[in-house]
């Protein structure tokens, strides 16, 4: 079979199949040429229509098993691969973390303008899962030292992968922490991608989400206890002009609700994306109260 014939017959099977496209491709078609040309090593200039090459019997092979563990496991496509793309660079990607998909990827691109004053000289990952927010800001901003923290330890061993992946050991380093329990110092930016997923909507996921680790998804109250807790503490570990900067997904309208007198700065995104909002030190003294 040709591998174009074959990406096109592997995308209209994902179709057929039902699958959720959340995990970093937004159609079959998108990731039936993602796995194929990363599975055969295909520089993704080249176009579908130009693969008339045929495929090998041990490539086949190979491209089936992974098209049936994506089609009848629904295991992401970044599982299987063992690796994502998250603002524009690439990371090692498995089961210890959540598959990395935050549109935080964009504001680190910007260089969190117009809301930075200037380069933030520490920054904390809070809640890093497998540290691409964390190491991303850190290549955007080669003169920062970043704290990737996490209460998993799975999570925090993924990092340091990550971390040695982008020969980063110098600046950038791990904390086992239940939030900022176990942390210190003042940071200049603190970008936090919590937990905010309540049990209810974890229950009405798509079945792609049962493969991420359940403790990097699921938040009590609404799925606010976790973002909450983390607006009590952080003007605390926060420099005078500090910014936190926090994603909160689909519980945006909660939050919003719940603090109706905080004014949430929400943030908007040109490449799509959305509940994801940012407040200084100084609103978060002020406001402190409002998030009990």
């Amino acid at each position: 079979m040709q591998i174009r014939d074959y990406i096109y017959q592997f995308a209209e099977e994902m179709a057929r199949a039902g699958l959720s496209f959340s995990h970093g491709t937004a159609t079959p078609l998108d990731e039936a040429v993602y796995l194929v040309y990363c599975e055969l090593g295909i520089d993704f200039d080249q176009p579908v229509e130009a693969l008339t090459g045929e495929l090998s019997a041990q490539q086949e092979n190979s491209l089936d098993a992974l098209r049936a563990k994506r089609i009848e496991d629904k295991v992401p496509a970044a599982y299987l691969l063992g690796r994502a793309w998250f603002a524009g660079h690439e990371f090692i990607c498995d089961p210890r973390a959540l598959v990395p998909r935050s549109p935080i990827a964009e504001l680190i691109a910007n260089r969190f303008q117009p809301m930075l004053a200037a380069s933030p000289g520490q920054i904390l990952d809070l809640c890093c899962g497998g540290g691409c927010i964390g190491i991303a800001a850190a290549l955007e901003f080669p003169a920062s030292q970043v704290c990737l923290a996490d209460i998993s330890a799975d999570c925090l061993d993924l990092a340091a992968e990550n971390i040695k992946l982008h020969g980063l050991a110098g600046r950038v380093s791990t904390c086992q922490s239940d939030l900022f329990t176990d942390l210190s110092g003042r940071y200049d930016l603190i970008v936090s991608n919590p937990p905010y997923v309540s049990a209810e909507e974890v229950a009405e996921l798509a079945p792609e989400f049962s493969h991420e680790p359940r403790q990097g998804l699921l938040s009590e109250d609404q799925g606010l206890a976790i973002p909450l807790s983390i607006l009590r503490q952080a003007a605390d570990y926060l420099e005078e002009r500090g910014l936190l900067v926090m994603e909160v997904g689909y519980s945006a309208a909660a939050l919003q609700e719940r603090l109706s007198a905080v004014p949430l700065l929400w943030l908007e995104f040109e490449e799509g994306g959305e509940g994801v909002f940012a407040l200084t030190r100084r609103q978060l003294e002020q406001f402190r109260d409002e998030f009990n």
